[in-house]
């Protein structure tokens, strides 16, 4: 495995344990409490951090295809939550969530930069990043 593979792995893992974190950080230190679309991408970021992780101790840059398909979901996820909390008619439309409305915004820094749109960042780079690692695969062999 080349240098640059392997230090696309770390990038990746270090996204996922940063948003990790985050969102601990947000629940547990903060108080807020997740919605229904929270945990769905919590679900998909969290298991990213083991994963890759262990593909990094293993280097395995098969893990890429898993990290894309586990981003591209979340992605998909975060971009309806972070549109539901946005725009006008989606909010109209938007599912009933539980005890927390997903509409909600417990920030939003710059009138932008909510906790979904967070973890929609931190997909984006992880699926970016694992179409890197399976292109730089390919040129290798």
């Amino acid at each position: 495995m080349t240098k640059k593979i392997e230090n696309l792995l770390l990038f990746m893992w270090t996204v996922a344990f940063t948003a990790t974190l985050g969102s601990l950080y947000f629940s547990e230190i903060r108080q807020y409490e997740p919605c229904e679309l929270c945990w769905y991408q919590r679900i998909l970021m969290y298991p990213i951090v083991l994963i890759v992780g262990v593909a990094y101790v293993q280097k395995n840059v098969k893990i890429a295809v898993t990290s894309l398909v586990f981003s591209i979901i979340g992605g998909c996820i975060s971009a309806y939550h972070y549109s539901i909390q946005k725009i006008d008619f989606m909010q109209e439309s938007a599912p009933a969530c539980g005890r927390v409305a997903c509409t909600g915004e417990y920030v939003n820094y710059f009138g932008f930069i909510t906790i979904p749109f967070l973890a929609l960042i931190a997909f984006i780079l992880i699926a970016i990043t694992s179409v890197m690692i399976l292109k730089s695969g390919k040129e290798d062999k």
